[in-house]
Parts: C-alpha cells; sequence; structure tokens
C-alpha cells in the first residue's frame, strides 16, 4: 500500500506542514500540492467542495507526494468512509466533544476487528492491493478538540482505541470558551486550553495538530511542539495575491 508521508516525518521526529484545500477545483488543489505541503486537507465542511469535487481533488493530490487528507462535515459515518473510500489517507472529523463521539468516528474509519467501515474501497484500491490489510494501520483517524465540552473530555477522548490526532481549531475552541473566536490564538486562557490539548495528546502517545493562518504562528507551534500545523489555504492564498491589485490603486 501506498506509504503514508507523514507517519513517516513524525517517527523522524519533525513535524509537519499542511495546507487547506476549499475551492473545488482540481487544477487550484493541484497546483498547491506541487508547492511542496506536506499535506493537504480537503475541506468539505467549510469550503465549497461536494463528493465528485473531492474525489477529483484527492486526484489532483495524487499526482504528487503530498498527503491526502479529508476533513468530513460531520461526524457522519458515511461521510467517514466515503473519504476514505475516494483516497484519502487521513479523516479529520470536526466537534468532537466525547468518548462516545470519537469511538463512533475512528470506528468508521476502521474495518473490523478494529471498527465497522464497510469493506469497498473503490478508488483507494488503487493505492494497492495490499489496502485491505494496510489500511487500519496506515490511514489518520483525526479528532478535531475545538469545544469547551471537548476540552472537558479530552483525556478520554485521547484514551480512544486507533486514535492518531486531536487536532485545535483554535477560533471554535476560543468561541465556545466565552472568548474571541479566531485563529492565531494570544488570549491566555485559551493558549492554556491549547497546551492542555497538546500535553494531553502527547501523553496520550498521539500526535497533535492545529490551524495556523500565518508561517510565523505555525513557526511558534511546531517550536512548542505541534506535530502538524496548517500554515495556509488555497482562498487564504487567492486574497493574498489581490494585493497586487492595490498597487494599481
Amino acid at each position: 500500500m501506498r506509504e503514508n508521508g507523514l507517519r513517516s516525518i513524525w517517527a523522524s521526529g519533525k513535524g509537519a506542514t499542511n495546507a487547506w484545500a476549499q475551492l473545488p477545483a482540481a487544477f487550484a488543489t493541484e497546483t498547491l500540492a506541487h508547492q511542496g505541503w506536506d499535506s493537504i486537507t480537503v475541506d468539505t465542511q467549510h469550503g465549497l467542495v461536494g463528493y465528485a469535487d473531492m474525489v477529483a481533488m484527492l486526484t489532483a493530490i495524487a499526482t504528487t507526494e503530498t498527503v491526502p487528507l479529508v476533513r468530513v462535515g460531520w461526524n457522519d459515518p458515511a461521510e467517514v468512509m466515503r473519504a476514505a473510500d475516494a483516497g484519502a489517507m487521513g479523516v479529520i472529523c470536526p466537534t468532537v466533544n466525547s468518548k462516545d463521539e470519537c469511538e463512533k468516528f475512528v470506528g468508521a474509519l476502521r474495518y473490523a476487528p478494529l471498527g465497522y467501515r464497510s469493506l469497498g474501497p473503490n478508488r483507494a484500491r488503487l493505492y494497492g492491493d495490499d489496502y485491505q490489510l494496510k489500511s487500519n494501520e496506515t490511514l489518520l483517524a483525526i479528532a478535531q478538540v475545538e469545544t469547551a465540552a471537548g476540552l472537558a473530555n479530552v483525556e478520554a477522548i485521547a484514551s480512544v482505541k486507533g486514535l492518531d490526532q486531536l487536532y485545535i481549531g483554535p477560533s471554535d475552541l476560543g468561541l465556545s470558551m466565552g472568548r474571541e473566536g479566531r485563529m492565531d490564538q494570544t488570549d491566555p486562557v485559551v493558549v492554556a486550553a491549547i497546551d492542555k490539548i497538546l500535553a494531553t495528546a502527547h501523553k496520550a502517545g498521539l500526535t497533535a495538530g492545529i490551524y495556523c493562518t500565518s508561517a510565523a504562528y505555525a513557526k511558534q507551534m511546531l517550536a512548542k511542539g505541534f506535530d502538524l500545523v496548517t500554515c495556509t489555504s488555497d482562498t487564504a492564498l487567492l486574497r493574498a495575491g489581490a494585493a497586487l491589485r492595490r498597487e494599481f490603486k
């Protein structure tokens, strides 16, 4: 089966980079994948991405060594299984608030006896004839902890067998805690929560990830010990390019 490059990076003791793909355009995603990111997440939650778009975007990423991830829209087993069958090498599940919710998510991503994923990988089978045999140990199960409830239950969530990573959504986390909903958090209350999630993940033998919107903040998070940092998105890069237009005003 195709190697999961993120697992290899982490095994070497290094942190990995990630970019977010929200535009339903395979060529845009392919171009992003050729820029050297360690991984790209196809965002079907807040991105304008349908199922056919997702499949085309995953196919585009596969032209490179970049690891294709998918953030599903919700903790729906059908969404998780379809993303995996389409070729996601890891699935990010938003708003995981309890151990039961995490078990539901992880179970949908793992074949029996570890889970209840239905057998029929379709496109994912192109990764190797041994896909069924090696999928459980290759695909990444990533749970987003981004609410006060998730924070309160983070130790229990981290204890779920088959989970690989706790991933922080800083803006939703801050908003849920009654603080400002923003990325690149500097609020001491939210930073303390972020540090707790990071420590809990590592204590449980999991990796930890976080969404960032600047290279400077992402580097700080890598230095803090995060294993995966999302640095930007296709939409953010497009907006940043608009600065060229202002030069003509």
